[in-house]
């Protein structure tokens, strides 16, 4: 509602989609943005029964990204869901596994989880319901209140710690935590993030362009659990190091421009029913 001359005016509302443009999540609620989750993942056959089995069943498309595994990855994920979208990664790293997974997306929304375990695909809803109520990327923290881990160690922590707060006086954020691997994002947004990074920086990456580049960045709570099965290809010296590093190369760089919210589609509404 508006004044123009002193009268009030109310702008004209928007056309709700079509009821069959919604997809249900429960009973009382429904989305019409079709979402793709991203899994990037290498030798983790054991772990990804598991990591399927919190993944909810509204999901429009699951992307296995695999990194040229040598156990039955690819074979398990299509037995759990025949319906799979397998993309094998020719490069190295998580970074450039999680660019040919976006890029291989076909939805409006783009989920991006770990393979090991450690990220539950339950909390999907709460990424999906920040974004269709306004927020253009919404990330996992651990930190905030009802987020939580059971794998950081005194080393992880301090040095996330130490980390979101350099990113947080740079680039005038209010991060809880940088070093996270479950975030969701409009896929519309795909060209302001551009990754273009192998290693495990891609989190501080993403999450910096976003500051950058003026999207709504919202932080959701949740709980990290431990790796099922395996090791963890991550070393806290070293990627701790190509964080910094990637943080203060981003100082120097020009952000990309945010894409507006389209207008002329029925998921347009990105609403919520």
């Amino acid at each position: 509602m508006t004044k123009h001359n002193g009268q009030r005016q109310g702008s004209p509302l928007r056309s709700m989609p079509p009821p069959s443009s919604f997809t249900p999540v429960t009973p009382h609620l429904a989305i019409s943005p079709t979402v793709s989750v991203v899994v990037p993942a290498m030798n983790e056959a054991e772990n990804l029964p598991h990591v399927f089995a919190t993944l909810p069943q509204w999901i429009d498309e699951i992307v296995l990204v695999d990194g040229n595994s040598t156990d039955d990855t690819v074979a398990v994920a299509k037995r759990l869901r025949p319906n799979v979208k397998v993309v094998t990664q020719t490069g190295k790293g998580k970074g450039d596994a999680l660019a040919a997974g976006f890029a291989a997306c076909t939805s409006d929304i783009i989920v991006m989880i770990d393979a090991d375990g450690s990220t539950d695909g339950r909390e999907i809803i709460n990424f999906v319901g920040a974004l269709v109520t306004g927020a253009d990327f919404v990330k996992g923290s651990r930190y905030a209140s009802g987020g939580g881990s059971d794998d950081l160690t005194i080393n992880r922590r301090l040095g996330n710690k130490v980390l979101t707060g350099i990113v947080n006086v740079m680039y005038n954020t209010k991060y809880t935590d940088l070093c996270y691997g479950y975030n969701a994002f409009w896929a519309r947004h795909l060209d302001v993030l551009n990754l273009d990074c192998d290693g495990f920086e891609v989190e501080t990456l993403m999450n910096v362009r976003a500051a950058k580049a003026g999207l709504k960045v919202h932080e959701v709570p949740s709980h990290e659990r431990n790796r099922i099965h395996g090791e963890s290809n991550l070393h806290v010296v070293r990627d701790g190091f190509r964080v910094l590093k990637t943080i203060l190369k981003e100082w120097r760089r020009q952000p990309s421009p945010a894409q507006p919210e389209p207008t002329a589609t029925p998921a347009a509404d990105r609403g919520v029913a």
